[in-house]
């Protein structure tokens, strides 16, 4: 596992997801479990989605996979969020459901008390992370890393894919 801060070199790594980002002085996510330079960074991504349609086309993507990468602590935030998130991509990713379907669902899931803490895997040192999307040179190669890193993250929770897919079908 790596080790949480390299800040001799300006440098942390973020304790949820292993990348290796920027040391920030900015504050992080309530309940997220990123670092605040890796916050930072993801701030980066979504500022270049939100300025630009081309690049806001995996948005929700950027946001289901980053939110599952970085699960955080057991509290009824976090859970609810891994719920709703690992739900989204499993949606996405395995049912091909379209935006639309996904919003829809996120909605009906927002009021759920059947989530459950999920142990998260521990971070993997080969995963994407939103250090490969920020480095994109433009919106395809956005979009192919976008989907890449989803692809990731849901694999990286394979052992807890049955109860994700339980939580969807009980959204139906």
């Amino acid at each position: 596992m790596p080790q949480n801060s390299d800040t001799s070199a300006g440098m942390e790594i973020c304790p949820d997801c292993g990348a290796r980002v920027p040391v920030s002085d900015l504050p992080g996510h309530a309940y997220l479990g990123a670092s605040p330079g890796c916050w930072a960074v993801y701030g980066e991504v979504l500022a270049r989605e939100y300025s630009d349609a081309r690049y806001f086309a995996v948005h929700q993507l950027t946001v289901d996979a980053y939110a599952a990468q970085h699960p955080g602590k057991p509290e009824r935030r976090s859970i609810q969020s891994v719920g709703v998130h690992l739900v989204a991509l499993y949606q996405a990713l395995e049912l091909d459901f379209s935006p639309a379907q996904i919003v829809a669902a996120r909605k009906a899931s927002a009021s759920n008390r059947a989530f459950v803490w999920l142990d998260p895997p521990p971070p993997d040192d080969g995963a994407l992370t939103i250090n490969d999307v920020v480095s994109a040179e433009d919106a395809a190669e956005h979009g192919r890393l976008v989907r890449a890193w989803a692809e990731s993250v849901w694999r990286h929770w394979a052992p807890h894919h049955e109860q994700v897919r339980a939580w969807s079908a009980a959204l139906s």
